[in-house]
């Protein structure tokens, strides 16, 4: 995520849970700036889904836009770039792992976003938009699923016979900035390994390697069979 503030204090704002507020009297919270900045991203999301894929229809274009701005998705981001580390949080909320709650780390993120937007405008927004999720509205865009590895995994193993696909996930850290190593199986076979903050990122990363290794394999024994080969 790329801006330089001009106002250095609307990027300080966009950190603060009101969590932080109930224990410092007079604190301001980023919720205003979440609500601005959950706008602007629907906007931007919006704008780019409807110009760079002219070929899909409105029923396309909603679950495509809804599977990158939603919380889950969102807070996914957050996590990659550490920002619940950044973020002032009340006692309480900190005891109770709050810098990797998804809530939190979903309204902080559009926070951001409003506060970029406020600091540097529409376009400001749109550069920190596409830069921190370009790469998720392609894979969206492409079709269902295509960034879900799990399930793009499952279905690949079927077609090499029943055995059932499993992950073995184990983590480290403190509860409040935990790391999770995830190991994929195929039955008995280890396909994959993926480290991530969350136990999904973790899977999915896991996944990713495993779908790709597997998919080379399913490919060559494709070809080998076709006739002529």
């Amino acid at each position: 995520m790329a801006h330089s503030f001009a106002d250095p204090a609307l990027l300080a704002l966009a950190l603060v849970h009101r969590s932080w507020c109930a224990e410092h009297l007079g604190a301001r919270s980023n919720e205003r700036l979440e609500f601005l900045g959950d706008a602007v991203l629907g906007v931007v999301v919006t704008d780019h889904l409807f110009n760079a894929y002219p070929d899909l229809e409105e029923g396309e274009l909603a679950p495509t836009r809804a599977a990158v701005v939603s919380a889950v998705a969102l807070s996914e981001v957050a996590l990659e770039i550490d920002l619940g580390e950044a973020m002032l949080l009340g006692k309480g909320e900190e005891i109770q792992g709050g810098r990797t709650k998804p809530s939190i780390l979903a309204d902080a993120l559009e926070a951001i976003i409003g506060a970029v937007y406020l600091d540097g405008g529409i376009e400001a927004a749109r550069s920190v938009v596409m830069g921190l999720l370009a790469e998720r509205l392609a894979a969206a865009a492409a079709g269902p699923g295509r960034y879900d590895f799990k399930t793009r995994l499952q279905e690949l193993a079927a077609r090499r016979g029943p055995s059932s696909v499993r992950y073995e996930v184990s983590d480290v850290g403190p509860d409040h900035a935990k790391t999770f190593t995830a190991r994929m199986f195929i039955g008995d076979d280890e396909f994959g390994e993926g480290v991530g903050r969350t136990k999904k990122a973790a899977e999915q990363a896991a996944a990713r390697m495993a779908f790709e290794a597997l998919n080379t394999v399913v490919e060559e024994l494709i070809d080998s069979d076709s006739p002529g080969a």
